[in-house]
């Protein structure tokens, strides 16, 4: 586990995730770590701040609020499409490997925007998603949540970058909405068409509504109807 520097100031735990993902996006000229109002900057590029979030976007919330009045700011997010899970024992070496059968997905970024979805059409705001292939590592601390058994998350290694997908526009994000969808939806048609979680569609959807880029039209039963707003 590397260290580093939290935005606040304060110590913190640096995964090798994070770590190794901003030694692979930064270009020759650009400066790391760097202080700026209040805030340690991941990558600041020219006048571009570039941020990279490997977890929560629940903590960013103020920091890009502040930040995006006065610079822009691009937001790299990685999503596991493959993870392999190393359980690491007491006894040096001691590790056993499987392969999560959970894959990620471009539209689980929806997972993250519900708590920052305002700022999805802010003009100095771009969003970058990577999908990624990763190993998680696994410790029986005791500390871990119940569903883990006691088994805590201790570190994330990148191992490859498959494919990147940029949002900078609002078009952009309409286009993760299925070809196949009838107009008006609901978020059910959207989770069948989408092939994703019904609790996921609903926070795609969400997202969409706050940045106008669907629109609610009545109802079907209970369900909310939307239709995409074209243009």
């Amino acid at each position: 586990m590397l260290k580093s520097y939290a935005k606040d100031g304060a110590l913190l735990a640096e995964t090798s995730l994070h770590s190794e993902l901003k030694r692979q996006l930064a270009q020759p000229g650009d400066s790391l770590e760097v202080p700026y109002d209040g805030f340690i900057i991941d990558i600041v590029r020219g006048d571009l701040l570039i941020e990279i979030q490997t977890r929560s976007f629940s903590s960013l919330r103020q920091k890009l609020a502040s930040l995006l009045a006065q610079n822009k700011v691009h937001l790299v997010h990685p999503i596991p499409l493959e993870k392999w899970i190393l359980r690491v024992g007491s006894d040096p070496g001691e590790h056993k490997k499987r392969k999560s059968p959970k894959r990620g997905r471009v539209e689980h970024l929806f997972n993250e925007m519900v708590y920052i979805p305002d700022l999805i059409s802010h003009p100095n705001f771009s969003l970058e998603i990577l999908l990624t292939t990763e190993e998680e590592y696994w410790q029986n601390t005791g500390a871990g949540t119940w569903r883990r058994k006691g088994w805590q998350i201790t570190n994330r290694r990148l191992l490859s970058i498959q494919e990147n997908r940029l949002f900078t526009c609002k078009e952009d994000y309409q286009a993760l909405l299925p070809p196949g969808l009838p107009q008006p939806f609901t978020t059910l048609d959207l989770a069948f068409q989408a092939g994703i979680p019904r609790r996921l569609a609903q926070k795609m959807a969400y997202c969409l509504k706050v940045n106008e880029m669907i629109r609610q039209d009545g109802k079907r039963g209970r369900a909310n109807n939307y239709l995409k707003v074209e243009g």
